[in-house]
Parts: structure tokens; sequence; C-alpha cells
């Protein structure tokens, strides 16, 4: 198993930025203890199926999404893969998913949903393309990747995930498909100054957790999980005397306050409009000069850690900063 210094990097948990996310996670992580404990009681008198006796790879529907999916997710993560058969790139990635659900061995479960069949999860889900591939975990949405990816990639993603299931809710899977699940890797020791960080900001002290993730860079500076979540306490310490009405009715009434369309982006990052706070930062670099246009520049780069540098969004407004930069 990945240690927490293999938080997600990629944008799988970082496509917004909720300020009541810290608190949710929390009780996310309590909900799916209380339930682990349950279904370990359960088998423990024969009451119900261990773990170890669920498949790696499951048809979901409308029905049994919930038991399956949202329950399921309290003891591993499931990753849910949304096809269709007329759809060529989903049977190109399907079998790529099943493959690694089955040499994963437990540490995630493969829920297929068919999104003709279940138009109703489709749209709550909000999915546009397929294949669309997203995770619950302690009954949390987790948006991995759209499109079809190659297998390495792919993999990456998937440990990404199996290290975030442990880090922010303790949820570690385990042997599973009849109990032929390989035997579990040797935890790596936690890192105590990056782990109060991270408890700080769990607490939602964020004052605390920008000093922690502070103290680990000013030994590490090259860290690079203390600077995401060192960009992402000082975002959420930004916006969190904010008023949002107020912010961007002053953005609004002039796009050249500098200041405002700051405040403004850090709103659109935290309510999740990645592309909006992206595109307003663009437009604000291209129509200033000086100072402003740094402060402008400076604020899109720093948002650019929150989300990530592989995330495609991060991508396509890196090449529309150099359009207007050079």
């Amino acid at each position: 198993m990945q240690s927490r210094n293999s938080r997600l990097n990629s944008s799988a948990l970082r496509g917004a930025v909720d300020l009541a996310a810290v608190k949710a996670a929390g009780e996310a992580a309590q909900k799916a203890e209380q339930t682990r404990a349950e279904r370990a009681r359960q088998a423990a008198a024969g009451e119900g199926p261990a773990l170890a006796d669920y498949p790696l790879v499951l048809d979901v529907t409308e029905e049994t999404f919930e038991v399956e999916v949202v329950q399921r997710s309290a003891e591993v993560p499931v990753v849910v893969d949304f096809w269709a058969e007329w759809c060529g790139p989903c049977k190109q990635l399907s079998p790529v998913l099943e493959r690694l659900a089955e040499e994963y061995a437990g540490r995630i479960v493969l829920a297929k949903i068919d999104v003709d069949a279940n138009q109703l999860i489709a749209q709550q889900f909000g999915i546009q393309g397929i294949p669309a591939v997203m995770a619950v975990v302690a009954g949390q949405l987790v948006p991995l990747f759209q499109g079809a990816e190659n297998e390495a990639n792919v993999r990456k993603i998937l440990d990404q995930l199996i290290a975030v299931a442990e880090q922010r809710f303790g949820i570690v899977g385990g042997a599973a498909g009849g109990g032929q699940g390989a035997a579990a890797e040797p935890r790596v020791p936690a890192d105590p100054a990056l782990e109060a960080a991270h408890d700080a900001l769990d607490r939602g002290d964020l004052a605390g957790a920008v000093r922690a993730y502070q103290n680990v860079l000013s030994d590490r500076p090259g860290h690079v999980e203390a600077k995401l979540g060192l960009a992402q306490a000082q975002l959420l310490q930004r916006v969190e005397q904010l008023d949002p009405q107020q912010v961007r009715a002053e953005a609004a009434a002039d796009p050249k306050d500098v200041p405002a369309q700051l405040r403004a982006a850090d709103l659109d990052l935290v309510g999740g409009h990645v592309e909006d706070a992206f595109g307003r930062l663009v437009d604000t670099v291209a129509r200033t000069f000086g100072d402003d246009r740094d402060a402008a520049r400076l604020r899109l780069l720093e948002l650019f850690e929150v989300i990530g540098p592989e995330d495609p969004r991060t991508v396509a407004a890196r090449q529309a900063l150099a359009r207007v930069l050079f």
C-alpha cells in the first residue's frame, strides 16, 4: 500500500475545492468506519458475506447502485466505468479496467454501468461523454478521467486513488474475489510533519495547516505534496471570509479591477468552475501590465498548483497564458 506521501496529484481529487470538503471527508470517514465495523460483525456472526466473497468486477444497475457502489465504497474504493455497447473507445478501455481490477486483487472494485440502460445514473453523475470513469470512496464522488487512457496512465490514476482512499478515509480494501487476492504490501512509515499538516487541514484549522505545510517546505523546498497542501490551504483561507455575491458584483462591474478578479477567480475554483477561474485570470493578464499583470499571472500559477500540472484544464490554460504573454 502506498504511503500518504503518494497523495493524489492528478485532477482526480482536485477538480473542485469545496469549503465544506474537510468536514465532509471527516464525516464520510467516520461513517465508513462504522460500516466496516458492522460488516465485520455480520461476517463474524455468519449474517453476511465478507469482503473477500464479493466479485472484483460487476455490472451495476439503478436498482443495485446503492448497495453495490455507495455502501461498498465504505470498505473499498469503487471505480465506476460508464460505457455503452456502441462506444468504440469503451471497448478499448473496459478490458484494461477489468484486467487491472483483477490485478489489484481487492484494493479496488470495478462497477460497470451501461449508460443506455441506466440513463438516470448517468444524468445524476453529469455524464456528457463516454467512456467516463469516476470513483466513489466512503460515499464521496471522485471524478477520475473521461475518454480512453492507456494502461500506464490508468494504473497511475488507480494508484493515486488507492493512496487517497487510505489517507483521507482509512479505506484500504483487501483481498477479494473468493480470497484470491495478493498479500498486503508493507506500509511505509508516515511523515510526522506532513501528517500534522494534513490533520490541521482535516480539522479546518487553515492557519495551522498553512504553517505546518510551510514548515515542511522550509526543510524540503521541493516537496510536491506539501506544495499542493499549502496551495489548497491558502486558497481556502483566502475565500473563507468572502461574500460571494459582493465579490462577483465587483468583478463584473470593473474587469480591470485586478484584486476583484483575483477574488472572483478563487471563488470560481472553490465552486468547481475551473475553466472559468483560469479563463478569468488569463483575460486579466491579457488586459493588464506591470504589477497588475504579475499579480494575475502569479495567482494563476498558484491555482495551477491546486488543480495539478497534468490536468487537461491546466495544460490548456498554460497554453492560453503563453499566448497572451508572448
